[in-house]
This record gives C-alpha cells, sequence and structure tokens, in this order.
C-alpha cells in the first residue's frame, strides 16, 4: 500500500532507513507502544531487517525532509482472523508528535482500506497512554470496550482500550 498525505508519504521500508529507524526506537517512551527502545544501532539494524520481510509496516516518510519518523503497522485480525478486519499499531518519533501527523497518516490509510473488502479497522492503546487514547478518539475511532494484552518484550500485561472504525460508519461519516 502506497499512501500519501500532505506531510508524509508511507511506504515500506529500504535499508537506507536505519538512522532514522534507529533515532525514533532509541527514545524513551517506546514502552507506551508496548517495546522495548533500541539501545544500539546494531539493535535497530536487526529490526529494520525484520520491517523489510513485512510488507504490512510501512514507514512514514516526512515529505519535507524524506525522513522516516515512524511506522504504520497495519495487521490482520489478531483475535478472530476475519479476512474483512485489520489492526493498527504505530510508533511516531517524538520530534514529530503532537502535530496531527499520526492523524493524517491513520485517515488516509482508513480511507484507503475501506475502498477495499475491509469492513473493521481496530486500534488500541494501554489504558495510561492518553497520548494514543487522543488520537485513536481524534481520528474518530468508537471506544468498544476495555481489554489485556501482553506485551512480550517487557514482559509486562496491561490494560487496554480497544477501539473500532466500521466501514459503515465511514462511509456514512464521509458520503
Amino acid at each position: 500500500m502506497f499512501v500519501e498525505t500532505q506531510r508524509t508519504v508511507l511506504r515500506n521500508f529500504a535499508e537506507k532507513d536505519l538512522q532514522d529507524v534507529w533515532e525514533y526506537s532509541s527514545q524513551k517512551g517506546m514502552e507506551m507502544a508496548g517495546l522495548l527502545p533500541h539501545c544500539s544501532v546494531a539493535e535497530s539494524e536487526k529490526a529494520l531487517k525484520k520491517d523489510l520481510q513485512n510488507p504490512n509496516k510501512y514507514a512514514i516518510v516526512c515529505r519535507s525532509s524524506d525522513k522516516v519518523i515512524g511506522y504504520l503497522l497495519v495487521k490482520e485480525d489478531s483475535e478472530e482472523h476475519r479476512a474483512d478486519t485489520k489492526e493498527f499499531g504505530c510508533v511516531l518519533n517524538s520530534a514529530y508528535r503532537q502535530q496531527g501527523i499520526m492523524t493524517e497518516v491513520i485517515l488516509a490509510v482508513l480511507q484507503k482500506l475501506f475502498e477495499q473488502e475491509i469492513s473493521y479497522v481496530w486500534a488500541c492503546c494501554f489504558q495510561e497512554n492518553l497520548a494514543s487514547k487522543r488520537m485513536i478518539e481524534k481520528c474518530g475511532f468508537s471506544f468498544r470496550q476495555e481489554g489485556t494484552y501482553f506485551a512480550k518484550p517487557l514482559r509486562k500485561e496491561y490494560k487496554s482500550f480497544e477501539y473500532v472504525w466500521t466501514k459503515e460508519n465511514w462511509l456514512r461519516k464521509n458520503m
């Protein structure tokens, strides 16, 4: 999926992205996405090699600088394994947060997904991650339920908020 917004381009990762991946992956706060911050460039290189093999993990590239500033992961349905359902995961470099960039990206990707055979898109966040909660709600997701998520890298279970956008609601609001 290739998506362009006013300020970004979403594309698959490339080997040239290593320094940018290291920059955002080593920042404090990665724990709010269920991840440990990277402690070395070698660790980011190992992660990037996995990203190069994942066609569903998209680099968010800032148009003005051609810098990778984060990613959006569009995952398969992890609970019911429905073909018409996707889940989002995302990380953004802290220098680019609170500027509406992730909202812009998510809305553009939702549009693309709902033009296809996708009927449901889920987004979840840890209950203490208030910034992600606000961003998910700003994107128009509807709160569905509370849940739990075990973050393997952190070896810890978190309480989560689970939100959904339905194709039906998307079409109704965007017609």
